[in-house]
C-alpha cells in the first residue's frame, strides 16, 4: 500500500530533522501533532540541500543539486518520488499549495553557496531571502492552513523570523564558514579585521528583525504558536550568548546553547506563554 511508505517517508524526515537539529525538533515538537509531520517535511528537504553544498566535499555538488533540483519538480508534478524526503516533500508543497517561486528561491540560494562570493548587501538580501526567509514563508504555509488573507497578513513577520535565525547562524558559524567554507555573508566583511564595532552594527540588525517577528508569533494560529515562539526564544537566548561574546572568540569558537539548557528553555517558555494566554484571557 502507498500509505505505508507515506507513513515512511514522514518518518525519515523526522528522523533528518531530529539527527540535524535538537532546537527545531523541540520546536517541531511543540507545535500541534496535526501539522508536525508537514513541517518535519520542509526541514527535511531544505536539510537534505543544505549536505549537498556544506558537506559532500570531494563530488560534484553542482551536478548533485541540480539532479536534486530536476527531482524536486518532478516529484512536485507527478506527485510521486522513490526518494523518502522528496515524497514527504512533495506531498506538502501539493496539499499546502506552496508557491513554487518559494522553492526556486530556496534552491538559488542554495546554488550560490557552490561560489565564493563577495557579499554586498543586495545579495546578501537575496540569499537570506532564498535560504532563510521563503522557508519561513513555506511553513507559515501550513500554520494558516493555506488561508491566503491570514497568509499575506503575517507573510512580514514571518520572513523577519527567519531573516533573524539565518542571521544568528551565520555569526554562530562563523569560524566553519570563513575557515573551511571559504564564505563570509556580511556585507563587505573581512574576516581578518572582525571586531566587536562591526559585531555590534550587525547585532543591532538582528534585534530589529527579532522584535518585528515576534508580533506576527503573538498572532499565528494556536496550533502554531507555542512551537513557533520555543524557536523564538531559543534563538534569542543563543542570541544574547553570542552578544555577551568578544568578537575574536567567536572568530575561533562556535557558541552553541547545551542540550539540557534547551530543555530547560523549554519548560520556562511554556510557563511563560500559558501565562501569556491566561493574561489576555482574563480581558
Amino acid at each position: 500500500m502507498k500509505q505505508l511508505f507515506d507513513e515512511l517517508s514522514f518518518k525519515v524526515s523526522k528522523a533528518v530533522t531530529q539527527k540535524y537539529s535538537t532546537s527545531f525538533s523541540i520546536g517541531i515538537f511543540a507545535l500541534s501533532p496535526a501539522i508536525r509531520p508537514w513541517i518535519y517535511a520542509i526541514y527535511g528537504y531544505v536539510r537534505l540541500a543544505d549536505e549537498i553544498v556544506d558537506s559532500f566535499h570531494g563530488y560534484d555538488k553542482a551536478t548533485l543539486l541540480n539532479r536534486f533540483r530536476a527531482d524536486t519538480w518532478m516529484a512536485i508534478d507527478e506527485k510521486i518520488s522513490l526518494n523518502p524526503i522528496l515524497q514527504a516533500f512533495q506531498e506538502t508543497v501539493n496539499r499546502y499549495s506552496i508557491d513554487r517561486s518559494l522553492i526556486e528561491q530556496f534552491l538559488n540560494s542554495m546554488e550560490m553557496d557552490l561560489e565564493h562570493f563577495t557579499y554586498d548587501y543586495q545579495l546578501y538580501q537575496t540569499y537570506i531571502l532564498g535560504s532563510a526567509e521563503v522557508v519561513g514563508l513555506m511553513c507559515l504555509k501550513v500554520f494558516v492552513n493555506g488561508d491566503a488573507c491570514q497568509f499575506e497578513s503575517l507573510k512580514p513577520a514571518a520572513m523577519k523570523l527567519g531573516s533573524a535565525f539565518q542571521k544568528v547562524n551565520f555569526l554562530r558559524d562563523l569560524k566553519a564558514d570563513s575557515q573551511q567554507l571559504g564564505r563570509c555573508y556580511f556585507p563587505g566583511m573581512r574576516t581578518d579585521i572582525f571586531d566587536n564595532k562591526i559585531k555590534c552594527q550587525i547585532q543591532e540588525d538582528i534585534e530589529t528583525d527579532f522584535e518585528q517577528a515576534l508580533e506576527g508569533i503573538r498572532k499565528l494560529p494556536m496550533c502554531a504558536r507555542f512551537g513557533v515562539y520555543l524557536a523564538y526564544n531559543y534563538y534569542w537566548s543563543l542570541f544574547k550568548k553570542i552578544k555577551n561574546t568578544p568578537a575574536e572568540m567567536i572568530m575561533h569558537k562556535r557558541i552553541r546553547i547545551p542540550n539540557t539548557q534547551k530543555i530547560s528553555l523549554a519548560m520556562s517558555s511554556y510557563i511563560s506563554y500559558k501565562m501569556a494566554i491566561a493574561k489576555m484571557a482574563a480581558f
